[in-house]
């Protein structure tokens, strides 16, 4: 099921890169910009990551925390983020209990094969826990400085 506009975020507890958890219900009374993506240390999720890594402050001074989220384990995003030296929080959903709960676990097509994988896409998360923007189909060039620029007219 996609999630749309003015639908709740569905909450989901997940271990974090560093040995951590997250609940996303204990984020309340910020703003969350959650971007989801296949796989650490791939091209475009490296660019992806990078851009939002370079916007952290500015999104922490506009109220908004960031977080991505992926099947990779807590394993790979430890040795992604040290690999580019990044600080953002990255979520690792192995079940894809959350990925799917945001419809993002969906049939994919490359090369005439068909396989099933993450829709790169980005959910902006209001401090009540409402979707107030979502992304689909995220291309990366431009992408986090058109979310920061979402994320500062909430």
């Amino acid at each position: 099921m996609a999630l749309n506009e003015g639908m709740s975020a569905p909450d989901f507890t997940l271990p974090t890169d560093g040995g951590g958890a997250l609940t996303l219900s204990s984020l309340r009374g910020r703003k969350v910009v959650l971007y989801a993506y296949p796989q650490d240390d791939t091209t475009s999720c490296t660019n992806e990551a990078l851009s939002f890594d370079a916007l952290r402050d500015d999104f922490a001074a506009a109220g908004a925390t960031v977080l991505g989220i992926s099947p990779d384990s807590v394993k790979r995003h430890d040795k992604f983020k040290q690999k580019y030296g990044l600080k953002l929080t990255l979520v690792s959903d192995e079940e894809r209990k959350a990925i799917e709960a945001y419809g993002l676990w969906v049939e994919k097509q490359m090369y005439g094969r068909h396989y099933m994988g993450v829709e790169r896409s980005t959910f902006l998360i209001d401090e009540a826990g409402k979707i107030v923007r979502v992304w689909a189909k995220v291309r990366v060039k431009g992408h986090a400085e058109a979310v920061l620029a979402a994320v500062r007219e909430l």
